[in-house]
């Protein structure tokens, strides 16, 4: 039987499972900061060479992990510190943000699972302008210049029968954007990142990818636009659960503990499909989203 692979769409959480000193792991560096005020953790994580895109599993490109243990906390102002960082992270990874551009959001993820919500309900509550600035020019919001935002929420394969990637590569035809942002829930190798933590990344994505359900991309190579990906995992594998608590349980009182976790992990069978999310997770997920939206609003209004 196959090896045991844990799943994660975190560069971050894929670095960390490498068992390879930093200045031994060449094409990848790595940055970290931390604010003591607001306790927020934001790494970044640089893939510059084929060599480390094959070590860590990732493309080529830039990662930001914005870690925040006390996002799910109903703290208003501790959400605006959040969100006010993570606008700053999006306005560095797009070129050219403080002028002029036409941007798509697209909020990947079916609304009728709590878990896969994020994207819908962070487009529902987006700032969108395009309609405005068509009808009655820039004047309607008594700026110079403005970013053209539109937004659109594809579904998903089985409700509209087409890929994300088709219906984002049609939108690109008839609207031209100058950058794409896709939102979209990942997977996570940690419990206590979930839902703690968002990834904004420069090499877009692969909707499903986190729970083995591959779709076509949406990245810069398909669309021909820059993607710019930012996700929250929100669920996480059953079976890495499992592996964790074996790990506690026989760590330091069984030598070849390693040897039997893998012999467990590789037994469960069914287990090995099956993703676990918070039981506050519907709470949690519409907190964050307003935390992702608030971001990108802040990040594409030119007069902050």
């Amino acid at each position: 039987m196959d090896s045991f692979r844990v799943r994660t769409d975190l560069a971050l959480e894929a670095r960390e499972n490498i068992e390879i000193d930093a200045e031994n792991l060449h094409g990848v560096q790595i940055f970290e900061t931390y604010d003591e005020k607001s306790e927020v953790r934001i790494t970044k994580v640089v893939i510059e060479t084929k060599n480390g895109s094959k070590v860590m599993g990732k493309p080529i490109g830039t990662y930001v992990t914005l870690e925040a243990p006390a996002m799910i906390e109903p703290d208003e102002n501790y959400h605006k510190e959040i969100s006010m960082a993570l606008a700053e992270q999006i306005r560095e990874i797009i070129p050219g943000l403080n002028h002029e551009q036409s941007i798509l959001v697209i909020g990947l993820g079916n609304r009728d699972v709590t878990p896969d919500a994020l994207g819908p309900n962070v487009v529902d509550n987006l700032i969108v302008t395009r309609h405005m600035v068509k009808e009655y020019g820039k004047a309607a919001f008594n700026n110079e210049e403005i970013h053209v935002v539109s937004g659109i929420v594809p579904g998903v394969m089985a409700k509209t029968g087409m890929e994300a990637a088709e219906i984002t590569q049609g939108i690109i035809d008839q609207t031209k954007p100058d950058v794409v942002i896709v939102i979209d829930a990942l997977a996570a190798r940690s419990t206590r990142r979930l839902n703690r933590t968002i990834q904004i990344t420069d090499t877009g994505i692969h909707p499903g990818s986190g729970v083995g359900n591959h779709r076509n991309a949406l990245t810069e190579e398909n669309l021909g636009v820059p993607v710019i990906a930012i996700g929250v995992p929100t669920v996480v594998d059953a079976a890495t659960i499992v592996g964790d608590a074996v790990d506690k349980a026989l760590k330091g009182k069984v030598n070849d503990h390693i040897e039997i976790r893998e012999e467990m992990l590789n037994s469960l069978g069914e287990l090995r499909n099956m993703y676990v999310t918070g039981k506050d997770v519907d709470f949690e997920i519409k907190q964050i989203s307003h935390i992702v939206c608030d971001a990108i609003n802040k990040a594409l209004d030119l007069s902050y």
